[in-house]
């Protein structure tokens, strides 16, 4: 490069020296003379030489009308120049030389550069007019750079000529290398396919100038995947290489593609990307059942529906390629087993169908056919798509209950029949080798009364008591055999026994009601018709007779009349009935059923005599007649009564409580002063006894200030104290006072309880703070206690101060003092 740019400066320092040599002059004088040449002025500039650019000026000169203008003679103008990127020498490259026609080398004139770069990446020598790049150039980052020229006066640095413009380009060379902006990439193709299949196509790019040269010229190769894909050299396109592929032996391929610029020549820059291939999936492989032969067995107690074994065919496709259709083809098993596929496993499951029985055949044969459902065209010349497996299926002995030859009996035994009677057999074996003997029993749970009984060896059964057929015609009972020796596994068969009807129940009335006839019945009337029925049943052509008792057979008030259907008919053989005279008949009839044996019963027709109106409707009999006459009957008359009566009780009861409640509360009389020792054992609690008043008011009688609520009634219940009732001052100790005032608020209290002289004691007793009045008490405890102030609580209490007044006082005085 450098040896170039010296011979380009060379050219442009010879070029310039036959340009002062009158080159210019000659070209001037053509450019005169010349129409193409006057064009070219017009054009601009001309390429002169690459390094050496010469500026030019317009000289144009206006005269008078009649003048001719002259034009400025002007030289051949290169407007390009050219620098290699990256140059990384220690001194500036020359990239080219400004001259102007009017520098006469004087150094009057200045050039002067402007433009892109200028005076930073480009710097030029005023006086000489080269230019030097002072940085590496890239030319992937700007590849060329417009610059303006122009010479100026030195002195005054007016412009000479017109700025020109001019370019600089970056010559490029190979510095980038090719890279792959999509990669790693990812392909699929499908296994088997033939040779050339496209797979995938990358592409590289080069950010170098694909203009000049080869530095971007690429060329792709295959570094990794041979021998089984190759690559397009100009296009990239991945191709498989080798025939049948098989994803069963490698389903992936990494591959490793390169691209070279410089036309893959040595020197050029490379990249790489990784492609990772994989082969898809297609039906090539038919199903295979590992083994030809598969043994299997299940037990003869198996029932149907259970699980004998599994089978699976291998097919190493994926997908629906690989699904595994199953049938069974053939075998002497066909009928006693099924096949059945698992959706999660894809196996095949052999189930049975039908029970086996061990003692009737011990193997069995299949045969199973594996294929896929679904076939791929393309390689159905690989087929068959299926495979056939033998399956040997041994049937294993179980120790099976025994086995009743009848899944039912049915006996008949006539009723009344003694006990012991044979009533039938049952018969069970066991089914199995050993063949053992088996004992029968009757489950008490089925013939709970135990009529029946059965011999444990043979199955006999027999009555163990008399069977009535009118009681349970029918019974219906269970006998269980067991194998003697085995597992106590049992077998239970239905027994159903008929009780055969014997002829034991005489025939009788249907129903037992009274006849009732009327007094004015007229001879020769149906009163009544009388059916028969008999518990036993009726044997064909079997019919009831009736006839009248040998005592009553020649009666003068009623005969008889067989019907021959059942029934017999009543008839009234005189007139003048009176119930007076006579109210009840009886007429007795006997019954024969004609059976084997013959049974015959008498019943007994009662027969009463009402009173009847005109029109027969009965009117009173001596039992409650089906028809009442108008008004009240006695007994409604006496239910009344009592009523009445009760109601008058209730009322008397009611009006003696009432003036009950109105007497006082207390009675507090002088003169049977007394009497309040009835009740000294009512003794309340003190201040535990709810229902007395409050005893700190007695203490301390000036407390008492307003009205005290009454304990024993509610609050919301009590009536306000009648007016005029006088209540002692909020100073009064007068305990007289405040007890009359009391008994007063409870008499006028109409919701007061009829309490007695409890009022007055129940201030005594355990837990009382005022203690205990007794003088019985007091005499024990020799209290040092002053009474003098029971003189101030009126003449009520004088004799009782004058008792406790006294401590010399006697048993007998404190009993008086008690009294009073």
């Amino acid at each position: 490069m450098a040896m170039l740019m010296m011979k380009r400066q060379g050219l442009g320092l010879l070029r310039a020296f036959l340009v002062l040599l009158g080159v210019s002059a000659l070209c001037s004088v053509a450019l005169g003379t010349r129409k193409g040449n006057a064009s070219l002025d017009q054009r601009g500039h001309r390429h002169r030489h690459p390094g050496h650019l010469s500026l030019h000026r317009h000289r144009q000169k206006v005269g008078k009308e009649g003048q001719v203008l002259h034009r400025s003679k002007r030289g051949w103008v290169w407007n390009q120049f050219f620098v290699i990127e990256e140059y990384t020498g220690p001194d500036p490259v020359l990239v080219g030389r400004l001259h102007s026609d009017v520098d006469s080398g004087d150094g009057n004139i200045k050039y002067i550069l402007s433009g892109e770069g200028a005076g930073t990446i480009f710097v030029i020598d005023d006086k000489t007019g080269n230019i030097h790049a002072t940085k590496t150039l890239d030319r992937e980052e700007q590849a060329q750079y417009t610059l303006t020229a122009q010479a100026v006066a030195r002195d005054t640095n007016k412009p000479l000529e017109p700025p020109s413009e001019f370019i600089v380009k970056v010559q490029d060379i190979n510095d980038n290398p090719p890279e792959f902006p999509h990669g790693p990439y990812y392909a699929r193709v499908p296994e088997m396919s033939n040779v050339g299949t496209s797979v995938l196509q990358v592409t590289a790019t080069d950010a170098d100038d694909p203009t000049y040269g080869n530095s971007a010229r690429l060329v792709y190769s295959i570094l990794e995947g041979q021998p089984y894909f190759s690559v397009e050299p100009q296009t990239g396109i991945i191709r498989t290489a080798l025939p049948n592929m098989d994803r069963e032996a490698r389903q992936e391929y990494d591959v490793v593609i390169q691209a070279k610029d410089m036309g893959g020549h040595m020197g050029g820059l490379s990249g790489t990307t990784e492609v990772k291939i994989t082969l898809t999936d297609v039906n090539d492989n038919p199903p295979k059942f590992p083994q030809s032969v598969y043994s299997m067995s299940v037990s003869e107690d198996k029932v149907a529906g259970e699980e004998v074994g599994r089978l699976k065919a291998k097919d190493p496709d994926l997908g629906d390629n690989g699904l595994v259709n199953y049938r069974l083809i053939d075998g002497d098993g066909i009928n006693m087993f099924e096949l059945t596929t698992d959706s999660e496993t894809r196996e095949a499951v052999i189930k049975l169908k039908k029970m086996v029985d061990f003692e009737t055949k011990r193997s069995y044969t299949l045969k199973v056919e594996g294929s896929n459902p679904h076939i791929d065209p393309q390689f159905l010349a690989w087929g068959p798509y299926k495979d056939e497996a033998t399956i040997k299926i041994s049937v294993e002995d179980a120790d099976e209950p025994p086995v009743f030859i009848a899944p039912s009996y049915t006996f008949e035994v006539e009723e009344n029949a003694p006990p012991g009677t044979q009533v039938g057999r049952v018969h069970a074996k066991d089914t199995d080798v050993a063949n053992n003997p088996v004992r029968y029993m009757i489950p008490r749970y089925t013939d709970v009364e135990q009529f029946f009984s059965i011999n444990a060896e043979d199955g006999m059964i027999t009555t163990t008591k008399p069977l009535d057929r009118e009681t349970q015609p029918w019974h219906n009972i269970s006998v269980s055999a067991t194998e003697i020796g085995g597992h106590h596994q049992d077998t239970k068969v239905r027994v159903n026994i008929k009780v055969k009807d014997v002829n034991d129940n005489p025939p009788e009335f249907a129903t037992n009601n009274e006849v009732l006839m009327c007094e004015t019945v007229a001879p020769g009337k149906v009163i009544e018709t009388v059916t028969a029925v008999d518990k036993d049943e009726m044997a064909y052509r079997q019919h009831f007779t009736f006839n009248l008792a040998p005592e009553v057979a020649h009666n003068h008030n009623f005969s008889l009349k067989d019907n021959r259907e059942k029934t017999a008919s009543i008839y009234v053989l005189r007139k003048g009935f009176s119930r007076l005279t006579q109210d009840v008949y009886y007429l007795p009839i006997e019954i024969n059923d004609n059976g084997i044996p013959a049974m015959s019963s008498t019943n007994t027709l009662t027969i009463r005599v009402c009173s009847c109106d005109s029109k027969e409707t009965i009117l009173s009999c001596n039992v409650e007649p089906y028809v009442l006459p108008a008004g009240l009957s006695t007994g409604a008359l006496i239910a009344i009564l009592a009523c009445i009566v009760i109601l008058l009780a209730i009322v008397v009861l009611f009006v003696a409580l009432r003036r009950q409640k109105k007497e006082p509360l207390i009675v507090f009389e002088e003169e049977d002063i007394r009497e309040n020792i009835i009740t000294y054992d009512d003794e309340g609690g003190g201040e535990e006894d709810t229902e007395a008043f409050d005893i700190a008011t007695l203490q301390n009688p000036d407390g008492a200030n307003g009205f005290l609520p009454r304990k024993d009634i509610k609050p919301e219940l009590q009536y306000p104290i009648r007016p005029g009732i006088g209540r002692p001052a909020a100073n009064s100790v007068d305990v007289d006072d405040f007890i009359k005032t009391r008994i007063a608020e409870a008499d006028s209290d109409p919701t007061a309880p009829p309490y007695d002289s409890i009022q007055i004691y129940g201030y005594e007793g355990r837990g009382s703070l005022a203690g205990s009045l007794s003088s019985l008490e007091s005499v024990t405890t020799e209290s040092d206690l002053d009474y003098d102030y029971l003189q101030s609580w009126g003449p009520r209490f004088k004799k009782l101060a004058d008792l406790y007044g006294t401590k010399d006082c006697s048993i007998n005085d404190a009993d008086d003092g008690e009294d009073s």
